[in-house]
């Protein structure tokens, strides 16, 4: 694929509230400093940004929002899958027309497609919006996945330009990188194996993580991408703690902590999700935080 289209540390953008509602004061810096600190994209209204939660309008005013504080500076990954075709297709044009540079989309979650409906799905939304597409396998919350044969034969479509895998074995990502070259952009989906996908041919990370600590993930890629392999590992281990400790619970509930005691938002989630309140958990973050010197003593 020559140039890569999308690389570096990629953050999934958590979703401020307040009061239930989006908390656009917040969302604002929170955008600056991401764009400040290296990340290389935005990609707002994923798992991380609690998108089974927003309305379908607030979906798309969160597209356009982070467009509009981006202003070019980084490309708009915007998160539009779903489990219904017509409505990602619905959701993939928005965010084109919103001035989104792709889209990322998860696997269709709980009705369990085969591997010829994942086929006929993501080809459905590639011929019906004209945005590169990147395919997001995490079979951890779709109950499926996205086979390495089927992502193969997904890029023979020009408009599916990656992969975000999160697939709890790498043997998985190891088939895709064997089967399809460099005819896709892998992606790490877990931010513990940012330093391992990259070192299998992986461009980058759309990471968790980076909401908080955006400069330590975007060093970590960047030393991946120039084939400085000794500093890429050391940068992954030194940032493991902190990558474990925001992963105790479901993804974003101790993200929302850490940004909230970082001062970026308030530790406010939709339910079915709730704040974490494991004081164990809690004091778990605030050392790493400290660790990293992201949190004053």
């Amino acid at each position: 694929m020559g140039t890569p289209r999308f690389a570096g540390s990629m953050v999934a953008l958590a979703t401020p509230f307040r009061d239930g509602a989006i908390d656009w004061p917040a969302f604002g810096p929170m955008i600056e400093r991401q764009i400040q600190e290296g990340s290389a994209a935005l990609v707002p209204c994923g798992s991380t940004g609690e998108s089974a939660t927003l309305s379908h309008d607030e979906h798309r005013d969160v597209v356009r929002f982070v467009v509009e504080q981006a202003r070019g500076r980084v490309p708009v990954i915007a998160g539009t899958g779903s489990n219904a075709t017509a409505e990602a297709i619905a959701l993939t044009r928005a965010a084109r027309d919103a001035g989104a540079a792709g889209a990322l989309m998860i696997s269709p979650y709980y009705n369990k497609p085969t591997q010829e409906g994942l086929v006929a799905h993501y080809r459905a939304v590639a011929d019906a919006v004209d945005l590169p597409l990147i395919l997001y396998n995490i079979p951890g919350r779709t109950a499926s996945r996205i086979e390495a044969e089927t992502v193969a034969r997904l890029a023979e479509h020009p408009n599916v330009v990656g992969l975000k895998e999160a697939d709890p074995s790498l043997d998985h990502a190891l088939d895709v990188v064997h089967l399809c070259g460099d005819a896709i952009e892998l992606y790490a989906g877990d931010d513990s194996v940012t330093f391992s996908l990259m070192a299998l041919g992986g461009t980058g990370v759309i990471s968790t993580v980076a909401n908080v600590a955006p400069r330590a993930m975007a060093d970590l890629a960047a030393a991946c991408r120039a084939g400085d392999w000794t500093t890429g590992r050391a940068r992954q281990l030194a940032l493991l703690p902190l990558i474990r400790a925001c992963f105790t619970e479901t993804n974003p509930i101790p993200l929302k902590y850490a940004l909230a005691r970082l001062g970026f938002c308030r530790d406010e989630m939709r339910l079915p999700l709730t704040p974490l309140a494991d004081a164990a958990k809690r004091d778990r973050l605030d050392r790493t935080l400290r660790d990293l010197g992201l949190l004053v003593p």
